[in-house]
């Protein structure tokens, strides 16, 4: 099997070189390609890579290309873990909604729309290569923020695409510690849209154990997420850690307000996990790889492309698929996160007891944004932007909205296509 990883360069792929390692008499791969416009990464990451799966007893060969045609063709599956635009782009994310008291964050609101713009069109692009030079029946895993929009994009362009991020297994990981059980035996009755998700349930070996968690561990779930466990226990389920953009919006600004963006900080993790991986000696994953973020990815994206490379038959994953009824009051082409069965088919949800009006709203709410923000991508304008970020939940007044759409498309004008060929 032929693996392709487009944004290969990433220091986050040594956690998913590190996975396949783990699973090498289940997962059948004997090459990985990384693909990257930044030569200087595919040299130090790429050689690095080789490392880890020749000290962990693995097979596969690990090639390096900037040719996304060169790397793609003949791949049975596509993960695409890109950012367009590189820290720059996320620091000025983090940054430029701040000025109108809005949170800053790479993947909802102001700045969350400003990634969904650069991205959108280069992941399509990519897509169309995918298809044409890989095959139809070539699977597209979809990591690249945000992903719930992308990978609406992905279907609505025909493309065989599933999305795919670590909330859902970070918080498998992280309950099953609490409860003294092994990670296997957790289920998690997890809905919502990607990072707008909640757990309603805590499943061990078919009892629910929320209560208990609500109970006897609200306190560390609270400081875990930073949302009050006063909160879990009236809502009677867990928030995932970005709800707190929702819950507690204007404390998130007012700190953002007085500290450095995310950004800074990942780029010098960065540059420390360039370094490492540039030293010959390191042949296992390094300890600050865990500052990165992206915790369980690896275990999370070879599970899934097992699944849908038909190496299991039908599997669980918690994904981001279409809609089609599960959750009534959306429409059917909306993408949600829900706990799905997975085989070589792809992504069928699993069904959902009726949701609850204090999160089916907001939910509601962020999926109109979203397929505004859709058409924003797509087809480009500054008025299409504007409405988006008006229909956004964590802005929503047009003052506001028009001054974050000019800020926005002056801080993204060399990346937008529409904006840089006016």
């Amino acid at each position: 099997m032929k693996l392709t990883v487009v944004g290969g360069g990433s220091t986050y792929t040594p956690e998913l070189i590190d996975g396949i390692a783990g699973r090498r008499t289940s997962l059948a791969v004997d090459e990985i390609v990384l693909v990257d416009p930044d030569e200087h990464r595919l040299s130090v990451v790429g050689p690095f890579s080789q490392r880890l799966l020749e000290h962990a007893g693995h097979p596969a060969k690990v090639r390096t290309t900037t040719s996304l045609e060169d790397g793609v063709e003949g791949a049975s599956a596509v993960l695409l873990q890109l950012r367009v635009g590189g820290q720059k782009a996320r620091a000025s994310d983090e940054t430029f909604p701040l000025t109108c008291g809005c949170v800053g964050q790479e993947t909802t609101g102001a700045g969350g729309l400003a990634k969904a713009l650069r991205t959108v069109p280069v992941v399509l692009d990519i897509a169309d290569k995918v298809r044409r030079l890989a095959g139809e029946d070539t699977w597209i895993v979809n990591f690249t923020n945000p992903v719930g929009i992308v990978t609406r994009a992905l279907l609505q362009h025909g493309h065989k695409a599933i999305g795919l991020c670590n909330v859902a297994i970070t918080f498998q990981r992280w309950t099953s510690a609490l409860l003294g059980v092994d990670p296997s035996t957790v289920e998690l009755e997890h809905v919502g849209l990607n990072h707008l998700t909640w757990e309603r349930g805590v499943y061990v070996d078919g009892v629910d154990r929320l209560p208990e968690l609500l109970s006897d561990h609200v306190e560390g779930l609270a400081e875990h997420i930073g949302i009050d466990g006063a909160l879990m226990r009236r809502l009677n389920m867990v928030p995932s850690y970005y709800l707190n953009y929702f819950y507690n919006h204007d404390a998130v600004v007012k700190k953002q307000q007085t500290e450095p963006p995310r950004a800074e900080v990942v780029a010098a993790v960065e540059k420390e996990l360039l370094d490492i991986y540039g030293d010959p000696s390191v042949v296992t994953k390094p300890e600050q790889l865990g500052q990165r973020g992206g915790a369980y990815y690896s275990e999370a994206a070879v599970q899934l492309v097992h699944a849908l490379t038909g190496g299991a038959g039908a599997e669980k994953h918690v994904v981001n698929v279409q809609n089609n009824g599960t959750l009534p009051f959306l429409p059917d082409d909306a993408v949600i996160e829900v706990s799905s069965t997975v085989d070589s088919s792809g992504g069928a949800p699993l069904p959902v007891r009726p949701v609850e009006p204090s999160i089916s709203g907001l939910i509601s709410h962020v999926t109109a944004y979203e397929y505004l923000a859709l058409e924003a991508a797509l087809h480009g304008g500054r008025d299409r932007v504007a409405n988006a970020l008006l229909a956004h939940p964590l802005i929503g007044q047009h003052a506001i909205a028009d001054q974050l759409a000019d800020e926005l498309i002056a801080q993204n004008r060399d990346l937008l296509p529409w904006v840089k060929g006016a």
